[in-house]
């Protein structure tokens, strides 16, 4: 068996084939060569940077980006605004929560004081009350021996007058008798008396 061969074609021939042909279709200026990609891209990129000024993009972004700098610096300035005005609102609060426990203290040792004064003031009331009530139950307790002795008295005077008056008019009878008895009584009345 005869095997055939392909034919082996040159690749790199063809491609530098091509290329002459396709570079004989542009020309070359200068150190510019029109054929080159690398060239093409610079060209875009210059006429994008070209449409790009031409637009005023950077003008644009440049405003855009103070205008939102400004923003942002008024926002800081409300913020710090507000974080002084919470600081001033706290310390007022503080102020007043100090002030509110030093007047609750105030408040708690003022009744305190006054508790102890009322105590000393009632037990000295009570101590009066009770000093004046055992001075009125003295009182009646002597106002009742007087009574009792002057009953007494009272008695043994009626019960001695009594047996005087019956051992007189026993012994003594008529003018002599009366006039015993008047003297008798007379004695007697003055040594009560």
């Amino acid at each position: 068996m005869e095997q055939e061969h392909a034919p082996v074609v040159d690749h790199s021939a063809a491609t530098g084939a091509a290329d002459a042909a396709h570079a004989a279709a542009l020309p070359v200026i200068g150190p510019f060569d029109l054929n080159d990609p690398t060239f093409w891209a610079f060209i875009g990129l210059l006429i994008f940077i070209g449409l790009v000024i031409y637009m005023k993009v950077p003008k644009t972004i440049t405003k855009s980006l103070d205008d939102r700098a400004v923003k942002i610096t008024s926002e800081l300035a409300a913020a710090e605004a507000l974080r002084k005005e919470a600081e001033a609102k706290l310390a007022e609060v503080q102020k007043r929560a100090a002030e509110a426990e030093a007047d609750a203290k105030a408040i708690v040792e003022s009744a305190r004081r006054e508790a102890e004064q009322l105590a000393v003031a009632a037990e000295a009331a009570l101590v009066s009350r009770i000093a004046t009530r055992e001075k009125m139950a003295e009182e009646r307790i002597a106002r009742a021996e007087s009574d009792a002795i002057r009953d007494v008295k009272l008695a043994a005077v009626q019960t001695a007058s009594r047996a005087a008056a019956a051992i007189l008019t026993e012994q003594l009878s008529g003018k002599s008798g009366d006039d015993e008895f008047a003297k008798g009584l007379a004695a007697v009345t003055k040594a009560l008396a």
